[in-house]
């Protein structure tokens, strides 16, 4: 049984009937285990999605980049130089490792890394003689960063590149797919993400070592015998059948869902459009898969705040939050080298993540829409 909410999400799992039909077969074909058909076939159309020869499900995005990180030999003594604006797992994965996380600023347009300001980090790392083991991209909100222009930098330094698109399946960068970018990419199939297996994610990689090392790592480091034999430390970080089978039903449904969240932003910039001191984060014209619709407010020009558009919103039961805290500002990782110009800082000061799902139906789209313009027009 489904229990309705007046409550209008950020961004909830779209789940319909093919899903059911797909999972009730999977239970029915007994294959319950973290092993089976449905996963096997699951990791080979994400592979072929994204363009690459192969794909590791695992049980989260975090687990995902922790064995992606292991697989290019990030440990203790090494820095993994992180964006700054991104969710707590990026840098969390690299602390996993043993290595430190070095944070970056990103471009005020879009949030994603800054590459003028990575040159300079890159440079000033080698010059301190600081070992840089991988740049771990993000492609926020579903929006690739600058791999153009990324990719031959770090070539430059010989640092390897992974690619967290927890955000962006579906999404594309100058013709190639997210996720097809780097040593290894990632991606995350948690319930708010633009597919779900519930949860669960991908490591993508070209590289057949690290493919078969992360597999082996992700069954609790198993030796290939009878018994139960361990030479080293393993991690319970399997999918399930099950979950593979929501997975492949929602890989069949991707591109719809994807035009619809692109459908809801276009709604957001037509309601934006011409309201001076407010603009969408990453443009209008947004190249990426619309995972998530922000909008950010010069509070000078438009004469409000994003927390007053989202106190508004709040107490008409529709749920919005700020663009991600950075990393550098989190207590945490307080002591964190940092390379910063301020774009991540107010962008977290400014932003709001607007409700944004596939699974949003045309009158929860109008009511949302219509308590925006309801709040712009009291602001005129």
């Amino acid at each position: 049984m489904i229990i309705q909410s007046h409550r209008v999400l950020l961004s909830g799992p779209d789940i319909g009937s093919l899903e059911e039909e797909y999972l009730l077969a999977a239970l029915r074909s007994g294959w319950v285990a973290p092993v089976g058909p449905d996963l096997d076939l699951f990791e080979r159309e994400i592979a072929g999605r994204v363009g690459v020869p192969h794909a590791v499900a695992v049980s989260s995005g975090t687990a995902a980049l922790h064995l992606a990180l292991l697989g290019i030999g990030a440990g203790p003594g090494d820095v993994v130089v992180v964006p700054t604006l991104t969710f707590a797992a990026t840098a969390n994965a690299v602390v996993y490792t043993g290595a430190r996380p070095v944070f970056v600023d990103c471009y005020p347009a879009t949030g994603n890394i800054d590459v003028e300001l990575l040159a300079g980090l890159l440079a000033a790392l080698h010059r301190d003689g600081v070992p840089v083991r991988a740049v771990l991209t993000v492609d926020l909100y579903g929006l690739c960063a600058d791999y153009e222009r990324i990719l031959p930098l770090c070539d430059q330094y010989g640092v390897p590149v992974v690619e967290d698109a927890a955000e962006a399946l579906g999404a594309v960068h100058r013709g190639r797919p997210a996720g097809s970018f780097g040593r290894a990419a990632v991606l995350s199939f948690n319930g708010n993400k633009i597919m779900t297996t519930s949860g669960g994610g991908m490591l993508l990689t070209a590289d057949g070592g690290l493919a078969s090392r992360a597999r082996y790592l992700a069954g609790q480091a198993r030796q290939p015998v009878e018994h139960y034999e361990h030479v080293e430390i393993g991690y319970n970080y399997r999918l399930s059948n099950l979950l593979a089978a929501l997975g492949r039903a929602q890989l069949c449904r991707l591109d719809e869902m994807i035009e619809r969240r692109r459908a809801v932003r276009d709604g957001y910039a037509q309601v934006f459009a011409g309201v001076d001191g407010v603009r969408l984060l990453g443009g209008e014209d947004f190249s990426g898969n619309c995972w998530l619709t922000s909008v950010v407010v010069d509070p000078e020009r438009a004469g409000w705040r994003a927390g007053d558009l989202a106190a508004h919103l709040r107490a008409r039961e529709v749920e919005t939050r700020p663009i991600f805290k950075p990393m550098h500002l989190q207590p945490v990782f307080a002591r964190a080298r940092t390379s910063l110009s301020g774009a991540a800082e107010h962008l977290y000061e400014n932003g709001l993540v607007l409700p944004s799902g596939s699974a949003l139906d045309e009158n929860q789209v109008r009511r949302v829409l219509g308590d925006v313009m309801e709040f712009l027009d009291g602001r005129r």
